[in-house]
């Protein structure tokens, strides 16, 4: 989840619509410009008993993130709490339970993404070695019950964690126990934002199914594959889903805009504090009507703020948020942008992947993705065949992707490396998930604590 910028720019009250469209229309970049960014979160946990640190305990989550100092990075405060590092790979963020994110700087290639992950790994382990914490890449918490994590001090997760319960049953499960991994990509106008916000859409369920890792709750078998992508079905209606809009002809900045004016609330940031504004309306606020700040108006940041706070299968800020994979190990944190790169920032390609999907109707979209958390890729298709079949051909289609970029490393090895790991797990037919229960069911005999074997 994001983490507010207190620069003290100039931050003007928003008086116009065109004001609300700006941080969509501004994000368009000529291709030369265009970046990738990928975040990626991990468990935390102690080697001795697997608990999970709190925030204060002795080599707790604020020691592991002040000892990223020596590596050159700044803390970030909330309320007089570190609450995050600052450095020239990004931002490392703490999550609702302690879950440590990376959220990586604009790169321009995938050897330069995967290095920046390997950098942030190998220095966190090192971390990790001194005060006795491992991390884990799953999808979600193999058996640690809500009751048994901490909360982070975080001004926005407490206001979101009391609504939450009002709006769903797992909204809690989705802050408290799950991580995943995500890749931000650049558009060069609104026609091409469009195109790979539909295609991204329409295959964000074969990214859930190939990343599918969250098959454990509470210990034993949770009966899905992706339990992680489940949960969304149940946190939160009026911000989730696989946006039908978005399908629809018109869609553009206009109408992404007047979705995230329909968005509830959260909060709003002032003089340091977050002030509870949950379920309360953009559209009040934006007529100086907000009950929890009367005769108020939203500034930029207010808006910047509110458009983190929607949670679909894809999300428009100022670029594309690709949000449907389970968290994972090295390999596979690479292998996400690589997979999206390779469809989208190639012209020929993107087109080949839209033509896989666009004669999909809406209910078929639905259906393939609420089933997708329990069967990934033995999925059945819309039209026939499995989802393991479309998978083959989109690779193949991100591989031409990332071949035509043609963007060497000092070996001169292009990108194509990076997506190995997702042509073994469609070689094989198991997800992740399903090599997790293999091990569950035979040499782990049924002890749900031997995932923390396979910490980075």
């Amino acid at each position: 989840m994001s983490t507010r910028d207190v620069s003290g720019a100039a931050d003007p009250v928003i008086e116009t619509r065109d004001q609300l469209i700006a941080p969509m229309a501004q994000g368009e970049k000529p291709r030369e410009q265009w970046r990738i960014g990928t975040e990626h979160e991990k468990l935390v946990f102690n080697r001795d008993d697997f608990h999970a640190p709190s925030y204060d305990e002795p080599c707790g989550i604020r020691d592991i993130l002040m000892n990223m100092q020596p590596f050159g990075w700044k803390p970030i405060e909330e309320n007089g709490k570190v609450i995050a590092m600052s450095g020239s790979d990004g931002t490392v963020s703490l999550e609702p339970a302690g879950q440590l994110e990376l959220s990586g700087a604009p790169l321009e290639n995938l050897h330069q993404t995967c290095a920046e992950t390997g950098r942030h790994l190998e220095q966190v382990k090192e971390i990790g070695e001194k005060c006795g914490v491992g991390f884990l890449g799953l999808g979600m918490w193999p058996d640690k019950t809500r009751e048994e994590l901490p909360v982070m001090p975080k001004g926005r997760y407490e206001i979101m964690m009391r609504h939450m319960p009002k709006v769903g049953n797992l909204g809690l499960d989705m802050m408290l126990r799950t991580c995943t991994i995500q890749v931000n990509l650049d558009y060069s106008s609104e026609a091409d934002m469009i195109k790979k916000f539909r295609t991204g859409l329409a295959l964000q369920p074969l990214a859930t199914a190939l990343f599918a890792n969250s098959p454990f709750t509470e210990g034993k078998p949770n009966g899905y594959l992706s339990y992680r992508s489940h949960i969304w079905s149940d946190t939160d209606p009026h911000r989730t889903g696989m946006l039908p809009f978005v399908f629809e002809d018109g869609f553009g900045y206009e109408r992404w805009t007047d979705y995230m004016l329909d968005v509830p609330m959260y909060f709003v940031f002032r003089e340091g504090k977050y002030i509870d504004a949950a379920g309360m309306s953009f559209r009040d606020f934006l007529k100086g009507e907000l009950p929890a700040l009367p005769g108020e108006k939203p500034t930029q940041s207010d808006w910047w703020d509110h458009l983190s706070t929607a949670f679909p299968e894809v999300r428009l800020k100022s670029f594309l948020e690709m949000r449907g994979a389970d968290g994972g190990p090295w390999s596979r944190i690479c292998a996400l942008p690589a997979f999206w790169v390779g469809l989208l920032y190639d012209d020929t390609a993107l087109d080949a992947a839209w033509d896989l999907v666009k004669h999909w109707s809406m209910e078929e979209r639905e259906a393939l993705r609420n089933a997708v958390p329990k069967t990934a890729l033995d999925t059945p298709l819309p039209r026939g065949g499995k989802l393991i079949d479309l998978a083959k051909e989109v690779l193949a289609v991100s591989r031409s992707g990332l071949t035509a970029r043609a963007k060497l490393n000092a070996s001169g090895d292009n990108e194509t490396g990076f997506l190995e790991t997702l042509d073994e797990i469609v070689a094989s037919g198991k997800v992740p998930a399903q090599r997790l229960l293999d091990m569950y069911h035979g040499e782990w005999a049924g002890d749900v604590t031997r995932a923390y074997e396979y910490s980075f």
